[in-house]
């Protein structure tokens, strides 16, 4: 995936891709890292089956680990990663 550092994004996990069955998401957090690219407005989401988090900033030239905890309410605790390149500009 790639931003710049101008655009905010949203990005969604759908979980029942991860074997959640039956289970809910009861809680979501999400860390970056690098910690200059942040979580933007409006404010991480989540329902019973996805999660939701919206980006902006981050510095042209560096690659962001976006983690996504989250725990269900049978118990589960899991986490999904991915990638965000951070470009300084868009072509078409």
């Amino acid at each position: 995936m790639q931003q710049t550092p101008a655009e905010i994004l949203d990005y969604t996990i759908d979980w029942t891709t991860r074997g959640l069955g039956t289970d809910t998401i009861a809680t979501s957090v999400w860390t970056v890292f690098p910690t200059d690219m942040s979580a933007a407005s409006p404010a991480p989401s989540f329902t019973g089956t996805t999660t939701t988090v919206w980006l902006s900033q981050g510095t042209a030239g560096t690659y962001y680990a976006v983690t996504n905890t989250i725990t269900t309410a049978g118990g589960r605790e899991m986490q999904e990663t991915f990638v965000i390149n951070c470009v300084p500009q868009r072509f078409i």
